[in-house]
């Protein structure tokens, strides 16, 4: 008769540690959320209504789409900005997840001289921070043309420059898929490039979505080298770049609640595309990380 006690004792006590776990899970996440329950509840305080500024309160006493409107008037070159940033993130996220896709496929896949040197060389340049290179490649992409006026090709070959120094987790993934696949395929005759297509690839669906998010985030939230690159000019800045300079140089408390709708419009594609793939963003990287 011991053993069902000690049972029931047992559930119980997985059921309150449950509880537990849950209630601090969801005080951490109404913690984390309150910020962008603050940003969204500002961007529909309209202006004309209520205090521009700061205010000592939260929910908007007359909710209002004015400051969403304005964004899209003549009156602002927001949309031009927002433009400048998906335009820049979507090229980034396409040519990055091509090269980081080469890359891990040859180092998983292929066997050559200098192949395990080669790796640990850019594991080495990977601990290095890229704020070294700023004034460097800054001084480079003007010699180019690529600031200011030019500034957003500048951005997009900056991005994927050396892209190819990313291939941890996408190698760890493809080292994961059997290389009998391989060597059937080559028995019926394929060259590298149709395994990869036909073969790793298709079966690669969860690494290819992480690596083109992971690369699609970078370009859409930097600032840092954006500032460097976009200045002067106003039709060449990204939307992190604007949006500052926005606020800085114009009247900061009427702008504020203005400032507050673009970054609810930043976090809209961001937010979709990660509810949407959540699934496969997760298989990317627990599947990456299984081998080395």
């Amino acid at each position: 008769m011991a053993a069902p006690k000690k049972t029931s004792s047992m559930s119980r006590n997985k059921k309150i540690g449950n509880a537990v776990a849950y209630l601090v899970l969801i005080l951490i996440s109404l913690i984390w959320l309150f910020p962008f329950f603050g940003l969204v509840m500002q961007s529909f305080r309209s202006f004309a209504s209520e205090y521009g500024g700061m205010v000592s309160y939260i929910i908007p006493k007359h909710f209002s789409l004015d400051n969403y409107k304005f964004l899209f008037s003549g009156e602002t070159n927001y949309l031009r900005w927002y433009g400048n940033t998906v335009i820049i993130a979507g090229v980034t996220a396409v040519l990055q997840t091509l090269v980081v896709l080469c890359v891990s496929y040859v180092l998983s896949r292929m066997r050559f001289k200098g192949r395990k040197f080669l790796m640990r060389f850019w594991l080495i340049l990977g601990m290095f921070p890229g704020f070294l290179t700023m004034i460097c490649m800054y001084f480079l992409l003007k010699q180019f043309g690529l600031t200011q006026q030019g500034a957003v090709p500048g951005l997009i070959l900056t991005y994927i420059a050396s892209c190819g120094m990313g291939y941890y987790v996408c190698k760890g993934y493809f080292d994961t898929i059997p290389k009998s696949l391989d060597e059937a395929a080559r028995i019926d005759g394929a060259n590298n490039f149709q395994i990869m297509n036909l073969i790793i690839l298709p079966l690669s669906k969860p690494i290819i979505i992480y690596t083109a998010l992971t690369a699609f985030m970078a370009p859409w939230c930097d600032y840092i080298f954006a500032s460097y690159v976009a200045f002067g000019t106003d039709k060449s800045y990204n939307v992190a770049v604007a949006m500052y300079r926005w606020v800085n140089t114009n009247d900061y408390q009427g702008y504020f609640t203005r400032f507050c709708a673009g970054g609810v419009l930043v976090a809209i594609p961001v937010t979709i595309l990660f509810m949407a793939l959540q699934k496969y963003y997760v298989e990317g990287v627990t599947g990456g990380a299984v081998k080395g």
